[in-house]
């Protein structure tokens, strides 16, 4: 087990060093940068003044050099200064990361809690009327984009109580906390939770058919007992494999989201970083997604392991 953790974590640092290459040569490659972009909103382009601005942001330098001093600073923790506001990166992303953070593990939370056991619900009811009707939600759900849910609610709220639920970026209770987050986490995991409905449902049909079940069965085991104990336990790999796509996807994916409800989160600050190309922002926070990214991955697993212990991770 230790051996595989020791690979793992470096496969993981692997990995990161090749996204961070990635990452730093793409934003080069488009055309532009922050200069220019400078230069054409003030209506003309001195060479000079273009020329000094570009060395002391130290976009002249060889993208090598460049390359070297971004990530060299990022594993010492100097994440840079913003080329917009002129503030340090890492304080102009901190107070961000708790607003997604919280915004997608509601999304997550919504997701499991309503789509593991409808999944369930529509497997242990297959061909039935509910089972139709759940079918038909998972689909809706997989159908809609979140942005025109989002929009649909917004013009709901309109409709029914004469205003839109406005972003309260510091909220005084838990329940404040909960009822500004849970429109739009609802918005957005409407979609994760009709996946995971599906994938519940699938991977539950699959085991219901096995030989263990029917023997539970006839040992006299209670339908909620061979479900939930037996079928369950046994069928939700697949299940945490989504959980855990889902979590890493949430992050980053949360740009048409907060976008909608005016969220003030990461995702809809990164958005605003490309479009002027903030080099330090960009690179910064696609950085931190590919660490959740990576991590989830890690995490799910080492979940496999605890929840099937078939599974051992050894030489």
């Amino acid at each position: 087990m230790f051996a595989y953790l020791v690979r793992r974590l470096f496969l993981m640092f692997v990995t990161l060093f090749g996204i961070s290459i990635v990452i730093f040569f793409l934003l080069r490659i488009v055309p532009g940068n922050i200069v220019d972009i400078l230069f054409a909103a003030a209506g003309y382009v001195d060479p000079a003044d273009k020329a000094n601005l570009e060395k002391e942001l130290g976009i002249d330098r060889p993208l090598i050099v460049q390359y070297w001093h971004w990530i060299s600073g990022f594993l010492r923790g100097d994440f840079g200064f913003s080329y917009v506001s002129e503030k340090p990166a890492l304080q102009e992303i901190l107070p961000r990361i708790p607003i997604t953070a919280k915004l997608a593990g509601l999304a997550l939370l919504f997701s499991a809690s309503i789509g593991i056991p409808l999944g369930v619900i529509s497997a242990v009811k297959q061909g039935t009327k509910l089972d139709y009707a759940l079918r038909v939600v998972s689909l809706s759900g997989l159908s809609l984009p979140s942005f025109w849910l989002g929009l649909l609610i917004l013009t709901a709220s309109v409709a029914m109580f004469g205003q839109m639920p406005i972003f309260n970026p510091n909220p005084k209770t838990w329940l404040e906390a909960f009822a500004t987050y849970a429109v739009p986490a609802a918005a957005v995991g409407f979609r994760s939770a009709a996946l995971t409905m599906r994938i519940t449902r699938s991977s539950m049909l699959e085991v219901l058919r096995q030989d263990y079940i029917r023997t539970a069965r006839a040992k006299g085991a209670s339908e909620a007992a061979v479900n939930y104990h037996h079928a369950l336990k046994n069928a939700i790999l697949p299940v945490i494999t989504v959980i855990g796509i889902e979590a890493a996807f949430l992050i980053g994916g949360l740009i048409v989201t907060e976008t909608v409800f005016n969220i003030p989160g990461v995702a809809r600050f990164l958005v605003e970083a490309i479009r002027w190309r903030d080099y330090p922002i960009v690179q910064n926070l696609v950085m931190f997604i590919a660490v959740v990214v990576v991590f989830a991955n890690f995490t799910v697993d080492m979940l496999y392991a605890v929840f099937d212990p078939r599974i051992r991770y050894t030489d």
